[in-house]
């Protein structure tokens, strides 16, 4: 697997990164300790070093997983872990969200799970729509000289939110932010109108989770395979329920026997296009075995202006007027 320079930073980091909400079974669903271990070794064995969990992910079990697995290799991979929502469903008031309590509370929590004294990169999970840039940035600050955390980073943020933060990150000399965590797929293109030429022009890392749709680009729910369907309650799951969706699944089953391969490679191959590290978050070891695959092809001009165009954003209605005016802003060099 190839490394790639991680925005700018002077990281490393395998092309494709490894997700690990699907250690554990404290949801409900997931893979048992055993997969999980399986999955892991695969994935270094690969090549990979890359690895992305979170507090909530099984409610710690992921974590707690990780920490044990990682034993004697924890210096030889980049861990990754998020804070925002809290690791048990019932979450104190002051242990979830992106206060710094919080975050000093979640990063003690994180660390004790992953049997580790520092985190690689630790993401915000996401905006708790209350909780100042400038307060964010200073706990994150406190936490890297502190030697907790090496690298930071925003997950889930919109653009504006993102560009405001680096640049008080630059203002008032703290931790820089380095990296972004957003979905992105064939079947969620969004990010490709501001966050993604956002956090190039800012030199940021960019991580991008569920490029399979939530499993819906690799066809198994025409198969009546119920997957994050339902085994996540139908959350972080991407709907056939569009005749575009229809048309873009259509042609990843079309270009994937075409070159022979499966249709879960077309797609990461896809999303792997556009300078950002996409997550896998294999359930199974014959999953992981066939995301990993993907990292062998290369698709042709033509099979990524066909993916392109049946996925484009503009041939959505309600997304033509706001497209139209950010190239005119563009023209107009007033962007």
């Amino acid at each position: 697997m190839k490394n790639l320079v991680f925005g700018k930073t002077g990281l490393n980091v395998s092309q494709i990164a490894l997700g690990t909400g699907n250690f554990g079974t404290g949801w409900g669903y997931g893979a048992s300790i055993e997969e999980s271990k399986s999955i892991l070794d695969q994935y270094l064995n690969a090549g990979g070093n890359f690895i992305d969990t979170a507090d909530v992910y099984q409610f710690g079990q992921s974590e707690q997983i990780l920490g044990d697995l990682l034993q004697g290799i924890r210096n030889e991979v980049v861990l990754a872990t998020k804070f925002s929502s809290g690791a048990s469903p019932d979450a104190n008031q002051f242990h979830k969200g992106n206060s710094r309590k919080a975050m000093f509370y979640s990063v003690e929590q994180s660390l004790r799970r992953l049997k580790t004294d520092y985190i690689d990169i630790y993401w915000v999970h996401h905006p708790d729509n209350m909780t100042p840039s400038e307060e964010i940035l200073r706990g994150l600050e406190d936490l890297s000289r502190a030697g907790k955390i090496l690298y930071a980073g925003l997950s889930n943020f919109p653009a504006w939110r993102v560009s405001r933060a680096v640049t008080l990150a630059e203002l008032k000399n703290t931790v820089p932010i380095a990296a972004v965590q957003f979905q992105h797929s064939l079947v969620y293109r969004e990010p490709e109108t501001d966050l993604i030429p956002a956090s190039k022009a800012l030199g940021l890392g960019m991580v991008t989770w569920s490029p399979l749709g939530g499993g819906m680009l690799t066809g198994k729910y025409r198969k009546g395979e119920t997957g994050r369907a339902e085994g996540f309650g139908g959350k972080v799951f991407q709907a056939e329920n569009t005749a575009q969706r229809t048309n873009i699944l259509d042609t990843v089953l079309q270009i994937s026997n075409e070159i022979g391969v499966s249709a879960d490679q077309v797609a990461i191959a896809w999303a792997s296009t556009h300078g950002t590290v996409p997550i896998i978050g294999p359930k199974s070891l014959t999953q992981l075995q066939s995301n990993l695959n993907a990292i062998n092809i290369e698709l042709s001009a033509d099979q990524i202006n066909l993916l392109d165009s049946v996925s484009s954003l503009e041939s959505l209605p309600e997304n033509r007027t706001i497209l139209q005016t950010r190239d005119l802003l563009i023209d107009s060099n007033i962007a």
